[in-house]
């Protein structure tokens, strides 16, 4: 039996894609084993987002052939799909497959060749089929694939092609299996989430399909990823506030908090609509936690403008940030654009609203001090016997117990944190 080792980088997409082709690989007669071992056959897929990821993606094919000279290297995914002649050029990798060949990865897995799909000419979202996740309680389910927004920063819609969605009774069926296997959540993912629908015949959306698996009860606990701000619509915060299936989390991409470089981004809302969505989150949903992405030092930003976005963000009731400093990514617009700025400049900038997130991050947590929360307990050690899960608005949360929690829902009773984790004690 061939040892298969996986490395994966990026987005909960890839970390999806990645456990499906586990799964597809073991159903092959291969043997999966951690990135570190010594395998047969090395996987790395790869992230494209920055030329920092690019490189990322290199080392980690030079560090698969220093474990195993003799082993086989495979690279796939988004850089693969974007730049094959620059991995095709490393004397290190054997072979470049991507994106689309993910699906048939056992079969192209050891063939000799090099293949990359014109992803562009996709008009369809097959479902990769997973019984079975790596955490054992909570599962990613990609359900839409592709984007078409062509953000100037963004290389993405040239490495996944068009927006595609996967047609609803393939995600009911795929929700049942995976909790007629035990697991207690589903994380929805896509590339462009809120696109969901639209390119189905006829037309669905977002809001209709989470509706269904609502009325139908398919899983304990469902969670939204990120979704576009113009994408949130009123009737999705009614129906996440009317369910005890949805969770009350949403991740909302902002990047910037300056209308003109929202401008210049290609981004189609301003600050001010985005202060009265997150408002109305918190409004319609008081404890759910709201958290958002931020890019510093986008080309051309002035010090007026960055400090439009550090106060949006400081005055927003927000609960976490990710924080990206902008790094150049040959083959987007940005990347030409007049006004880079210097490395010192941009790490600046990141630290300042990293500093704010974790103010936004601290308050967020005190407020749950003294109440009760339900926990996904995920593990539990043997050892210290803590226990450690996820609260349905995204806190995490440790408390002493033993293995029988695991993977149940548990009331706690949170006495403080620490460490940005909620210590608590079951009721």
């Amino acid at each position: 039996m061939k040892k298969v080792a996986i490395s994966t980088l990026g987005c909960k997409t890839n970390q999806f894609e990645s456990a499906a082709m586990v799964e597809q690989l073991e159903n092959a007669g291969y043997r999966v084993v951690p990135f570190s071992d010594l395998a047969d056959i090395y996987i790395i897929n790869s992230c494209t987002v920055t030329a920092r990821t690019d490189a990322e993606t290199r080392r980690y094919i030079r560090r698969a052939r220093r474990l195993n000279p003799a082993a086989r290297i495979v690279a796939t995914g988004c850089y693969a799909q974007v730049a094959p002649g620059e991995l095709e050029a490393m004397p290190e990798l054997d072979s470049v497959l991507g994106n689309r060949e993910k699906q048939d990865i056992a079969t192209l897995l050891e063939s000799e060749v090099h293949l990359v799909s014109d992803i562009a000419a996709e008009r369809q979202a097959d479902a990769l089929h997973l019984t079975s996740f790596a955490e054992h309680t909570r599962a990613f389910l990609q359900i839409q694939n592709g984007c078409n927004s062509f953000c100037s920063y963004c290389i993405v819609p040239y490495a996944r092609g068009r927006s595609r969605s996967v047609p609803d009774t393939d995600i009911f069926l795929e929700i049942t299996t995976l909790a007629g296997n035990g697991f207690q959540e589903i994380v929805l993912t896509g590339i462009h989430l809120g696109a969901y629908g639209l390119d189905l015949a006829p037309p669905t959306s977002l809001t209709e399909l989470i509706d269904q698996i609502d009325r139908q009860q398919l899983i304990t606990r469902l969670r939204i990823g990120s979704v576009e701000p113009n994408e949130v619509s009123d009737e999705l915060l009614a129906l996440m506030a009317a369910s005890a299936m949805i969770c009350p989390h949403l991740h909302l991409p902002l990047q910037s908090g300056s209308d003109t470089v929202l401008a210049r981004m290609g981004r189609h809302y301003s600050a001010g609509f985005f202060r009265s969505l997150v408002e109305n989150v918190r409004k319609t949903l008081p404890d759910a936690f709201i958290g958002a992405d931020v890019i510093a030092g986008f080309p051309g930003e002035t010090e007026a403008e960055f400090n439009e976005t550090a106060a949006l963000l400081e005055n927003l009731p927000l609960s976490d940030l990710h924080v990206f400093p902008y790094s150049r990514r040959p083959g987007t617009a940005a990347a030409t654009m007049a006004g880079h700025l210097p490395a010192h400049l941009i790490t600046e900038r990141a630290a300042t609203i990293r500093a704010i997130a974790s103010r936004k991050k601290q308050s967020f947590l005190e407020s749950f001090v003294g109440r009760e929360l339900p926990v996904l307990v995920q593990t539990c050690s043997d050892d210290t016997h803590i226990c450690r899960g996820l609260s349905r608005n995204y806190c995490m949360v440790e408390f002493i117990g033993d293995a029988t929690y695991i993977n149940r829902e548990v009331t706690v009773t949170v006495t403080g944190y620490e460490r940005q984790i909620l210590a608590a004690k079951v009721l």
